[in-house]
């Protein structure tokens, strides 16, 4: 007679002594893990912005080591200043006109190239190739092809649209739109990317689904696509806005201002304040409220576009 195997049953299941059991929290750990970035943090930004602030109250010339508190002088000062009015109107309106026209070229592109065509890949490349380039390099590029012999007027001409060539950037009327124009021509292609990112992560599953139900193309396209780039558009959405308000380069090399006061924004009057007048005090407190509207309107813009993309989802 055989004996059968002596198999012991399985013994039940061992809890994981690693395992974090319900009701306990994990250990967090130590806060001064953080104190060497938290030091460099308050060396690099926060004690040069806090001396910074404490300039704005002041009339520093940027040289004399002497000054004097003159409290909100400056501040003051600035709202009866038309130049430092007109140069935050044009601030703003470049920041909306760029963020409105950059995204809604960015998605039309983005949209154009996430199809079947074959030249989708180098359609891609070339669309993006303005974003990767310097963008003081663009502007010096467009401020040739914008001259009043320049590129543009030239092919206007040579087609027969001679009543269409304008002084693209010595025009008080025009100066300002073509800038926009020129940072909507090297950072749509930017836009496009985040865009197209969000458009590949949408499952085909959903688009026959609604296909099926009946629905076209518009329809699709608002119900369907437009719901989930809610996080595309917060994103490319955060970074116009900001890059609009704190444009500096684009200006200053294809106008410098100009003509007249026409193109000044916050920054290049900054610069200007500061570096042709010596006004450091009143230039600053000029940064001064550049930080304020960034901050707002950021913060205002990400809380917005954040309860619509919980929405959303």
């Amino acid at each position: 007679m055989i004996d059968a195997p002596n198999v012991q049953a399985p013994d039940p299941v061992a809890p994981d002594p690693i395992a974090v059991t319900p009701g306990r929290s994990r250990v967090s750990p130590p806060w001064w893990f953080a104190l060497p970035a938290m030091v460099l943090f308050a060396f690099v930004v926060l004690v040069p912005s806090a001396r910074g602030v404490h300039y704005a109250f002041t009339d520093w010339d940027g040289l004399d080591p002497n000054y004097a508190f003159i409290g909100l002088r400056n501040f003051t000062d600035m709202t009866s200043d038309p130049d430092a009015m007109q140069a935050i109107w044009h601030t703003l309106l470049i920041a909306v006109a760029i963020t409105i026209i950059q995204n809604g070229f960015g998605l039309l592109l983005a949209l154009g190239v996430n199809t079947i065509i074959k030249s989708r890949n180098v359609l891609r490349v070339f669309l993006f190739a303005p974003a990767v380039v310097t963008p003081i390099v663009t502007a010096y590029l467009w401020r040739n092809l914008l001259g009043p012999e320049g590129a543009v007027n030239s092919l206007l001409g040579a087609v027969g649209l001679d009543s269409w060539r304008q002084n693209w950037l010595g025009d008080p009327e025009l100066a300002l739109w073509s800038i926009v124009a020129v940072i909507v021509w090297q950072f749509g292609g930017y836009s496009m990317v985040i865009f197209l990112a969000g458009l590949q992560s949408v499952p085909k599953e959903i688009y026959e689904a609604a296909a099926i139900d009946g629905g076209g193309r518009v329809r699709r396209f608002w119900s369907v696509t437009r719901p989930l780039l809610a996080p595309a558009f917060t994103i490319n959405l955060m970074l116009s806005i900001i890059g609009g308000i704190k444009l500096f380069d684009q200006v200053y090399a294809l106008t410098g201002g100009g003509p007249g006061h026409a193109t000044d924004t916050i920054s290049t009057l900054i610069y200007k304040d500061a570096f042709t007048l010596g006004e450091f005090g009143y230039s600053i407190a000029l940064a001064v409220v550049l930080t304020i509207i960034v901050a707002v309107a950021s913060t205002g813009q990400y809380f917005f576009l954040a309860r619509n993309e919980r929405a959303a989802s």
